[in-house]
């Protein structure tokens, strides 16, 4: 029900705070939306008998499509969840950072690398086809970031629109024992704990009292010595404590 390119049914993104309660959602889908999802299928795909058994609304199609979806996640996405979820709340973090400093239009210009927004309209651009344009037309925005693609957007009549976009994954951490070697020091020290909020550069240096430069060389060196990541949109970075800097913050010497 995923195609490489191209539309998926909608009812595959619902807007939930846990697995459990998203699969429950999608299986209880009214039938004519179950139908319409289907329908946008390549022919191959939509004429499928199970497929055209969901669309009908079969109840043990529908009970077969919350078991697909909970041994899909199971087999393909548990092991990597605790990060997808890390990675999603830097994002967030980011996000909420760059409303704060550069209100709508800064968040809103800096979704994409190659989106634009013209007020009052998002531009994405897409391979193969014209571009897909969002109006923001005072019906509201559910901004949802993806680990794994987007774009993809979802109209709902009745609600804001949904806009799926790629988040962007922090940085891997790089460095060795050695590495660690430059963190003695109060202002460095200072800096790591300046991190237990996710904050950007400038709000690091106000937090501890320094230079913009000053801050700039000590994020740049705890982050090669893997206490701490960071997010980059264009312009704006997002530093977060990693869980060898938390260890290391909470003198927790069991960890590694």
């Amino acid at each position: 029900m995923v195609p490489p390119q191209g539309n998926f049914p909608d009812f595959l993104l619902q807007l939930s705070d846990d697995l459990g309660s998203s699969v429950a959602l999608a299986a209880q889908t009214p039938s004519n939306q179950l139908a319409a999802g289907i329908e946008q299928l390549p022919a191959s795909v939509g004429t499928q008998r199970r497929l055209r058994a969901l669309a009908d609304g079969a109840p043990d199609a529908r009970q077969d499509l919350a078991k697909d979806l909970h041994s899909y996640f199971d087999t393909c996405l548990s092991e990597w969840w605790p990060k997808i979820q890390a990675q999603a709340a830097a994002d967030r973090a980011l996000r909420a950072e760059t409303l704060l400093r550069g209100g709508t239009d800064g968040l809103l210009a800096t979704l994409g690398s190659r989106w634009r927004w013209e007020a009052p309209t998002l531009h994405i651009p897409c391979a193969g086809t014209s571009d897909i344009e969002v109006p923001l037309c005072g019906r509201g925005l559910v901004l949802v970031p993806s680990y794994f693609g987007g774009p993809a957007l979802m109209y709902r009549p009745e609600a804001s629109t949904v806009l799926v976009y790629p988040m962007h994954v922090g940085e891997p951490a790089i460095g060795s024992a050695d590495a660690l070697g430059p963190l003695l020091g109060r202002t460095r020290a200072a800096v790591l704990a300046a991190t237990r909020h996710p904050a950007n550069t400038t709000t690091i240096a106000e937090r501890v009292g320094v230079s913009l430069p000053s801050a700039s060389q000590h994020t740049t060196v705890l982050r090669n010595a893997g206490l701490i990541t960071t997010t980059r949109t264009g312009g704006a970075v997002l530093h977060t404590l990693s869980p060898l800097g938390q260890a290391l913050l909470h003198g927790d010497s069991t960890r590694r």
